[in-house]
């Protein structure tokens, strides 16, 4: 346990970034795992509003600081591979 008062604030600080970090990749897999729902029972236009709403929430994360600015235009190309290849074979 720190004595120092600064170190004191420096683990309430980490501990509330760590809260909010945990909080934003969870809605991220949420939204992710409904989007695959969407993609699986070929619901396009549920799965288009899921990546929408999915890539507007990782360009946020990217924007925190919550994942780096790479993984997220890396995943969103990812997702919008699979969607655009679901919508190309009907």
């Amino acid at each position: 346990m720190a004595n120092i008062k600064s170190a004191k604030k420096r683990i309430r600080v980490i501990d509330k970034k760590t809260a909010r970090n945990r909080r934003v990749n969870g809605r991220i897999k949420d939204l992710t795992k409904d989007f695959d729902a969407a993609l699986l029972n070929d619901d396009l236009t549920m799965a288009e509003e899921k990546l929408s709403v999915l890539e507007k929430k990782i360009d946020q994360a990217a924007a925190k600081g919550t994942i780096h600015k790479n993984t997220a235009s890396r995943k969103i190309s990812r997702l919008t591979k699979r969607f655009n290849a679901v919508k190309a074979a009907k």
